[in-house]
């Protein structure tokens, strides 16, 4: 039996990215992301029109800034109330939930590919998928950097510029690279 490429993504097995179909699904989302970015604020909304039609899914009220670029844009899951600043990148080649209520500033990068280790691994195109998850009412600062398989807690503070490379518990603010724990003010 033959899987395609897709279907490895979205088992969460090694895939070849360089691939026509998944091009293809990042070329629609090339398109959203494109007009989302390019029409004015008044004609854009909360989310252009092409762009929320690609999402995973879009809650009551949330919005995304421009600039913005996603992978797939299929993959992401924004809950009620979200908001995403100017410039946020999230390459969703996995599922990003991003909870009820939760910020994300300028800048914040949500990334679900791992590259090969090996280099022959990485010029033939083999990634591995992971989901990324971000609870309500979260808090990620500007710059911040979460890294794939990564969840963040609810009512969770991730300072700006952190990279987040293992899980955040609910109600914890974490800063720094690697990000880290801090004692609550």
């Amino acid at each position: 039996m033959t899987t395609s490429e897709r279907m490895k993504m979205a088992a969460g097995e090694w895939y070849t990215c360089i691939d026509d179909e998944l091009e293809t699904l990042r070329v629609a989302a090339r398109d959203a992301v494109f007009e989302h970015n390019g029409l004015p604020p008044r004609r854009r909304g909360n989310i252009a029109p092409a762009l929320r039609a690609l999402l995973g899914g879009a809650g009551e009220g949330a919005r995304i800034e421009a600039p913005f670029h996603c992978a797939y844009g299929f993959n992401l899951f924004l809950g009620d109330g979200v908001f995403l600043n100017a410039a946020c990148t999230i390459l969703d080649t996995a599922p990003v939930r991003i909870g009820k209520g939760s910020l994300l500033g300028p800048n914040v990068q949500i990334y679900c590919a791992e590259h090969h280790r090996e280099a022959s691994g990485r010029l033939a195109g083999l990634e591995i998928a992971r989901p990324v998850t971000i609870g309500d009412n979260a808090w990620i600062g500007g710059s911040a950097v979460t890294l794939a398989g990564v969840s963040i807690g609810e009512g969770a503070i991730v300072g700006a510029g952190a990279v987040v490379t293992r899980d955040v518990p609910a109600n914890t603010t974490v800063v720094g690279n690697p990000a880290r724990g801090v004692a609550p003010r």
